[in-house]
């Protein structure tokens, strides 16, 4: 029972672990879990619907989606449209504007808000006017009046420039005072109604008076501004018809349409190759600033300079970030340097451990008499057993006499005399080399011809030479043999002539 009891106390008490409870069988739901089924729930019971309110906090992220609030006088929901949505609006969402959007319902979890994704959006409560105005406009935009492609360039620097504006209002003196500023130039003004019965005939007759011009007359205008200054859609409304819609159209002249304050839009802008949100927006528009073109000029002159430099100033760029880019001797060397460093520190432990061993060894010798005495004995056996006796210089003596008599027999039997004695004749000249050919014989004045048992001086065809002399007989190895010596009783030879 008292265990019963602490149960129950326990339970009523709070707990720092949580536990299931008897018959508790569901896991707790997370905050994403909670937060995805809400969405499905919202987006399944909303699944399109049309809201109609007022835009509030109307702003453009840099991605192209809109945010902005729908509100009426008791609630208040977040909007969003996507990029693709938003760029198809046929006009620019602004705070105050009464708005149909279709869309459908959905949640963001991430704010534990609810809002609508806006597939469509369109302005309520159109008045007979901006219906109207609507219908022109679409019905002239399908003609093409309005089309990129039709929209020109405006001249650089018009010499003369018409004006298409009343001439008592203040709209042409701003438009007189900044191109003054600017640059002064030519200005022709038409004189027409800006507002008012018959002003759009007005306007839509001084444009094409313009464009009627001939192209050499000296009053035809380079550039035409069509300008008016703000006002109440009433009051901008000639600028909205159609008869000065086609005029501006058809002008054959480039213009500036600069009707009202920067929020208002005519057709009239839509019609022209520029639209100027101010008449003095329009003149700045019309002709640059005069400064600026000699700033312009002179820093195209500088430029010109700096061109005519840009080969030195680049290759003295281009070397300093080569040579920045160049490791210095320093690190060049480190990891050698640190290899040095390193086989230094092993040489001097290796020396220090040689000396150590040696000493060690030395210390083990334990030098004394006996140890001088032993490597003595050592010393003359070794020389004992060398045994140093006459052969070891008689034997290459021998080895080189028999290969200087190989060498002896080789030149003897090699000697161009040997083959003297099988009856060969060797034929030298005066100076004793050799005589091979007839052509060389007869150039010498003289010739010794060589034989087994002497040799004969003879001359060649032309002359006789004088008789032989008996010359000794030469030995197998001792160069030419002498003749014998002739006997008493021989007969007295005459010499003959070799080629007679």
């Amino acid at each position: 029972m008292a265990g019963d009891l602490r149960d129950e106390d326990d339970d009523d008490e709070a707990r720092l672990v949580a536990r299931a409870g008897a018959g508790d069988n569901a896991e707790p739901l997370s905050v994403s879990d909670l937060a995805q089924a809400l969405k499905r729930t919202v987006e399944d019971r909303f699944g399109f619907v049309r809201l109609r309110g007022e835009l509030s906090g109307v702003k453009r992220a840099a991605s192209g989606h809109l945010y902005a609030s729908l509100k009426d006088e008791g609630a208040v929901i977040d909007a969003v449209m996507w990029r693709g949505g938003a760029a198809r609006l046929a006009f620019a969402p602004e705070d105050g504007l009464e708005v149909i959007a279709s869309g459908k319902i959905t949640t963001y979890p991430g704010r534990s808000k609810y809002q609508i994704v806006i597939e469509r959006m369109e302005l309520a409560g159109e008045g007979a006017l901006l219906a109207l105005l609507e219908k022109t406009r679409q019905r002239l935009a399908a003609e093409g009046l309005f089309d990129a492609a039709r929209k020109r360039p405006l001249p650089f620097l018009p010499a003369t420039i018409g004006v298409v504006t009343s001439p008592t209002g203040a709209v042409i003196r701003d438009i007189l005072h900044r191109l003054a500023d600017r640059f002064p130039s030519r200005v022709i003004v038409w004189p027409v109604l800006v507002q008012g019965q018959g002003a759009a005939e007005q306007v839509a007759n001084a444009v094409r008076g313009f464009s009627q011009m001939p192209q050499e007359h000296p009053d035809r205008p380079d550039l035409v501004i069509v300008a008016r200054g703000g006002g109440s859609i009433e009051d901008l409304w000639s600028f909205n018809e159609e008869v000065v819609v086609r005029a501006i159209a058809a002008s054959t002249i480039p213009l500036i349409s600069a009707v009202g304050h920067e929020t208002d839009t005519t057709l009239a802008d839509h019609a022209a190759d520029r639209r100027a949100p101010t008449p003095t927006a329009a003149a700045e528009m019309a002709v640059p600033v005069r400064a600026e073109l000699a700033a312009t000029l002179a820093d195209f002159a500088h430029r010109q300079r700096r061109c005519a430099m840009a080969p030195v100033t680049l290759g003295r760029e281009r070397l300093a970030a080569r040579a920045e880019r160049l490791p210095d001797a320093q690190t060049l060397l480190q990891r050698q340097a640190q290899r040095l460093d390193e086989l230094g520190e092993m040489l001097r432990r290796a020396l220090e451990g040689r000396a150590t061993a040696g000493r060690e060894r030395l210390g083990a010798l334990r030098l004394g008499p006996a140890v001088l005495e032993r490597g003595a004995r050592e010393a003359a056996r070794r020389l004992a057993a060398a045994r140093l006796g006459p052969e070891l210089v008689l034997r290459p003596l021998a080895e080189r006499r028999e290969r200087l008599a190989a060498l002896a027999r080789l030149a003897g039997q090699l000697h161009p005399d040997r083959v003297l004695a099988r009856g060969y004749v060797r034929v030298t000249g005066p100076g004793g080399a050799s005589v091979v050919s007839r052509v060389a014989a007869s150039a010498e004045p003289r010739l010794m011809l060589h034989f087994a048992d002497g040799t004969l001086d003879v001359a060649p065809a032309s002359g006789s030479g004088p008789a032989a002399q008996p010359a000794p007989r030469p030995g197998p190895r001792a160069g030419p043999r002498t003749n014998p010596r002739p006997r008493p009783d021989a007969p007295a030879s005459r010499q003959d002539d070799l080629f007679g």
